[in-house]
């Protein structure tokens, strides 16, 4: 669990963008939506800043949950300035307690959303990813945001879960 914690902090670290704006929005999430009908996912995905959607996707076999999911996500991501999939390995998936000011109907601790980290800016948005479970939700944007980058995929992935 410590190793995966680790290597979803160097994710977040390293998995950087250069710049980010519609185009970029575009590109990652066509790719998204590509492989996503070529391997028969169902999932819905949205590319955004803080300010507004750039991107927003959805195959078939998805529904408003999905988007409802993605929506809490981003939130997520946003408040607590990380993956969602960090927020599962650090906390677990019980929702957050009332103490936290972090009302369940708006925030959600599950895989899937990414921090958007652009070089000399920080953390502008989020790549966020509903449909499969938590892991593998979390795992297709870093698939992504590798190719996007010229990055091993293997380099970046977590292991795989055996049970």
């Amino acid at each position: 669990m410590n190793d995966d914690i680790g290597r979803v902090q160097r994710q977040e670290n390293e998995l950087m963008l250069p710049s980010f704006d519609e185009a970029i929005a575009f590109e990652i999430g066509s790719a998204i939506r590509s492989r996503a009908l070529q391997d028969g996912l169902s999932l819905v995905v949205d590319l955004r800043t803080w300010d507004r959607q750039l991107f927003f996707s959805a195959t078939p076999g998805t529904s408003a949950d999905n988007a409802e999911w993605v929506r809490r996500k981003i939130n997520s991501v946003r408040r607590f300035q990380r993956a969602s999939y960090r927020l599962v390995l650090e906390r677990g998936e019980a929702p957050f307690s009332p103490q936290s000011g972090a009302d369940p109907a708006d925030f959600v601790i599950a895989g899937g959303g990414f921090p958007i980290r652009v070089t000399g800016a920080g953390i502008v948005g989020a790549l966020t990813i509903s449909g499969l479970p938590g892991r593998d939700d979390h795992g297709v944007a870093v698939d992504a945001l590798c190719d996007h980058l010229g990055k091993s995929r293997s380099d970046y992935a977590l292991p795989e879960i055996t049970s």
